[in-house]
């Protein structure tokens, strides 16, 4: 049995240059199905794991709007809506290519909490952006309305921020490992997961947002894959990217990789967390990570597609979290 985790962000479902109508996510939702039966074909057993930006920005701005009216969620809470909203719109397009591909693969979603502990350090210094951007006046109304932290960003605006903090463990992890086990094609962790975190032993939300690629690294290398693929904005990793000098990378040891993340290749608001999951992944035991788009994910998989990330045998792992190559002593 080969195991996968594939992650595909929010952006895959509402692409650059659309309006995130309804119909233009079923559309983009067809088109990753049709993608994911090629790897059912190949033998590939799987969890699909997802974004949410998009979409619980427009949550929040719902409730933000209807403040007069009904009582807002927390974030959490908004978490959870969208989990069940684009499982539902992967779920359908997963059910019907399967059908019409002669296949009998089950297709489940499942709503999936993630802990973090109220220690880390973002919980005290949030700095994760969300949501639209406000002019001054309006980001001090929404302090005095709801509380909120607000940064102003890219001298194009205010905007909310919450903590990000890191991953600890996956309260579903036994459901989703059994289901694998079982052929069920699982998506979970949506937007990272739904962060909780222990309180008086007991769960209970916390307003925070949780890298996906993180949590879906973790889920990896829990479940035990074999193969974690991330399906982005870009058919592969670039150095320079966006300038004169820019390449691809096609086949890419762990130590090589990282010390592109130290010289600055990979910003933080963009491949930079996708660097450090697959870097996570591979520490963890991971024999293989991929980096490409949706729409080159059986030719990534293939070999003809993508960056391949590889273990560098005779070299120390690096940290996830630095970059820096680290001895097993």
């Amino acid at each position: 049995m080969k195991r996968m985790v594939l992650a595909v962000g929010g952006n895959s479902l509402i692409r650059a240059g659309e309006k995130g109508t309804i119909y233009e996510q079923i559309s983009n939702a067809r088109r990753i199905a049709a993608q994911i039966i090629g790897l059912i074909r190949e033998g590939y057993r799987i969890v699909l794991t997802h974004g949410n930006g998009p979409q619980v920005g427009a949550e929040l701005l719902l409730h933000e709007r209807a403040v007069n009216l009904l009582p807002g969620y927390p974030l959490d809470m908004c978490d959870a809506a969208t989990q069940g909203e684009i499982g539902y719109l992967l779920q359908q397009a997963l059910d019907n290519e399967v059908r019409l591909a002669g296949l009998r693969v089950p297709v489940v979603t499942l709503v999936t909490q993630c802990v973090i502990s109220l220690d880390d350090p973002s919980m005290r210094n949030p700095t994760k952006p969300i949501g639209r951007f406000y002019s001054h006046a309006e980001a001090e109304e929404r302090k005095r309305l709801f509380g909120w932290g607000l940064i102003e960003d890219a001298a194009r605006g205010y905007r909310r921020v919450v903590p990000s903090p890191e991953p600890v463990e996956i309260v579903e992890l036994d459901v989703i490992r059994d289901l694998m086990e079982r052929g069920v094609l699982v998506i979970a962790c949506g937007g990272g997961g739904i962060p909780v975190a222990w309180v008086n032993q007991r769960l209970q939300g916390v307003e925070a947002v949780i890298d996906k690629d993180l949590t879906s690294a973790l889920l990896a290398s829990k479940v035990g894959a074999e193969l974690f693929v991330i399906a982005t904005e870009t058919d592969s990793v670039y150095l320079d990217y966006k300038k004169s000098t820019q390449r691809s990378l096609e086949r890419v040891g762990t130590a090589e990789l990282a010390s592109y993340a130290r010289a600055g290749h990979f910003p933080l608001g963009n491949m930079g967390p996708k660097i450090e999951s697959v870097l996570q992944f591979m520490r963890g035991g991971g024999v293989e990570a991929i980096i490409t788009s949706c729409d080159t994910l059986c030719a990534a998989v293939a070999g003809k597609a993508g960056t391949h990330i590889i273990s560098d045998p005779s070299s120390p792992s690096p940290d996830p979290r630095t970059g820096f190559e680290v001895s097993s002593g």
